[in-house]
């Protein structure tokens, strides 16, 4: 979850997620997907087509793993818990790989 909003590829007005695949290169090179601004985590089903949307499916067998984090300090707003997710995944066929 982005505390903040976003910049990128569309600016949000507030706290969004986002699911970015990450690549080798320039993290701005990146494909990423941002869903509206909503403090709900999107199911399984919404990052699966998200995923989709970018060309990309999980692994076979591959669960998503969570883990807890702050915001850094220097941020204009009190420290806040973020929420981050990881999974392998593999480019669908013609995708953005």
């Amino acid at each position: 979850m982005r505390c903040c909003g976003t910049t990128a590829p569309a600016r949000t007005a507030g706290p969004c997620w986002q699911l970015f695949v990450v690549m080798i290169g320039r993290v701005d090179d990146w494909p990423v997907f941002t869903w509206s601004t909503s403090p709900q985590a999107p199911t399984v089903e919404e990052r699966a087509a998200a995923l989709a949307s970018l060309g990309f499916a999980l692994a076979a067998d591959a669960e998503w793993e969570w883990c807890e984090d702050t915001t850094p300090e220097y941020h204009l707003h009190p420290v806040r818990v973020v929420l981050m997710a990881a999974a392998q995944i593999l480019p669908l066929d013609g995708g953005a790989a």
